[in-house]
């Protein structure tokens, strides 16, 4: 017995030691274009699932067919959702291709058969895979709302999506709301983002060209205040000629007592 119990702790020193080095050598590639391994995969979808099945087994479904409800989670679903989870009329965006673990094409899946499961995953998130804790800025209502939404979302086409979403109140939860979520706003928002660069850029451009141009002039027209003209300098001479003073004979007088004049 005693022989077991040490091989035991032996192990679990050497899983251990082992553990500690995979960590700290980096050995397990954390990038999200290298899926898990299948063991691992399996490891973390069961602990997810028995996780989110434990929480929502006492959550009471209210009533998911009022259309008001239904709408409500539309407009929201429309706004927040369909870059990851996609539509009716959208295939796939570059944010759901990208991320790792996929998210759910909800276009199809809808709340899979569970209400309960679908408010808490909305409502709380799930750590490591990209989808928020949407309860930190949706109260309840809001929340039951996209899942009344989704819960009839795989029998719609795009035009009954579309006609919906447009009957909705768009992004509207009760306060929080901030710019759109969904992809198409994301790409709307880069292209006025480059265009305002574009359009600083060239602002800047054409003050830069202002300013040049505003400082060749200065230095023109500081050569001209600098420079007199021709007939300027002719009359500056000529007056300096007027004002300068004419040569006067010189006289002195000699030890004799006679004066005598020199002329220039």
């Amino acid at each position: 017995m005693k022989r077991t119990i040490k091989t035991l702790a032996a192990a679990g020193v050497v899983a251990v030691i082992m553990g500690a080095g995979v960590v700290h050598f980096g050995v397990f590639n954390v990038g999200a274009d290298e899926p898990h391994s299948d063991p691992v995969y399996a490891l973390l979808s069961t602990a997810r699932d028995r996780s989110i099945a434990v929480r929502s087994r006492d959550i009471k479904v209210p009533d998911l067919s009022d259309e008001a409800l239904i709408r409500a989670g539309a407009g929201n679903y429309n706004s927040m959702c369909i870059g990851c989870h996609l539509a009716p009329s959208v295939a796939g965006t570059e944010l759901s291709k990208s991320l790792y673990p996929a998210p759910p094409n909800l276009s199809k899946l809808g709340v899979d058969g569970n209400p309960a499961a679908a408010f808490w995953i909305i409502k709380h998130g799930i750590k490591s895979t990209g989808m928020p804790a949407w309860g930190k800025s949706m109260a309840d209502p809001y929340i039951w709302g996209m899942v009344a939404f989704l819960q009839q979302l795989p029998a719609l086409d795009a035009e009954q999506y579309k006609a919906l979403t447009a009957s909705s109140d768009g992004h509207q939860h009760g306060g929080g709301e901030t710019k759109m979520h969904n992809h198409e706003g994301q790409h709307d928002g880069q292209k006025e983002a480059a265009a305002g660069h574009h359009d600083a850029g060239g602002a800047e451009e054409v003050a830069e060209s202002d300013d040049h141009h505003d400082d060749k002039n200065s230095a023109h027209l500081h050569d001209e205040d600098a420079a007199p003209s021709q007939d300027e300098s002719t009359e500056h001479a000529h007056t300096e000629g007027a004002d300068a003073p004419a040569d006067q004979p010189k006289t002195h007088t000699h030890a004799d007592g006679k004066e005598h004049t020199h002329a220039k």
